[in-house]
């Protein structure tokens, strides 16, 4: 009985190994990366070993999803996913779904969007997706009007009425925390501005709102969309104990996409 007993815990013990399976995914620094910890709390339980990579843009975690130097990616909503799948040709799909993080505009210089002076300068992201998002936010705020027909993919020149002649200044998306000081206002994504102790619902002017096409996703190389980690991956995302910790650990700032 004790060699039956011996011979099915080391069998078990086999059977786990061979479940186990080590990936790799990139997130932006901040909300992204913390997230994506407990995630891997909890893919570990079930024999996904999630190794964790950060990266500083946007730009370079689709690519290095695209060269198979990682399993997967958490950092970029839908529309920013589809352009870059337009503009370069990657391969890759969205798998699942994750937080929605609603943009807001800061400033230094003043406490809301009327308080701006004609020709202020207001920094936007500098890629088409996010900076198209900044536009839509204050025209939501009625500061400018845009081309409705452009949908989500507006740009400066797209601008229809701008009565106060605001100067668009685009800059990389992480640099804009730090062009507070030398800008009347800035449109900065969540992630930014967190990791510059900037919390949306306390220090925005203005934000987003709640319904927003901007959710972020997972994505993964088209090849690998149906593999089993990827189910574990997506799974583990959408734990009941990952939605308690985006709403307890950010209080609001991130909306739970799942």
């Amino acid at each position: 009985m004790k060699k039956l007993i011996v011979a099915a815990a080391v069998a078990a013990l086999f059977s786990t190994a061979a479940l186990a399976e080590d990936i790799k995914v990139g997130v932006t620094a901040g909300e992204h990366a913390q997230i994506m910890e407990k995630v891997a709390e909890i893919a570990a339980k079930k024999g996904l070993n999630i190794e964790i990579l950060e990266f500083s843009d946007y730009v370079v975690p689709n690519q290095a999803l695209a060269d198979g130097d990682l399993n997967a990616n958490s950092f970029q909503h839908q529309p920013y996913l589809d352009n870059q799948i337009a503009d370069r040709g990657f391969d890759i799909v969205s798998v699942g779904t994750t937080i929605t993080t609603p943009m807001g505009v800061y400033s230094k210089k003043v406490k809301s969007l009327d308080e701006l002076t004609d020709g202020a300068t207001v920094a936007i992201p500098n890629d088409p997706t996010n900076g198209g998002r900044a536009l839509l936010v204050l025209a939501s705020k009625g500061l400018i009007k845009v081309d409705g027909a452009k949908g989500l993919k507006v740009g400066p020149a797209d601008v229809t009425e701008n009565p106060k002649n605001i100067q668009f200044a685009e800059l990389d998306a992480a640099q804009l925390p730090r062009s507070l000081d030398d800008v009347d206002a800035a449109v900065i994504n969540t992630n930014y501005a967190l990791e510059a102790g900037l919390h949306p619902k306390t220090d925005a002017i203005a934000i987003e709102g709640e319904k927003s096409p901007y959710a972020n996703v997972i994505a993964v190389r088209s090849a690998d969309k149906d593999a089993a980690w990827v189910k574990t991956l997506v799974e583990s995302y959408h734990d009941d104990s990952v939605k308690a910790f985006i709403n307890e650990e950010f209080k609001g700032a991130l909306i739970p996409s799942f």
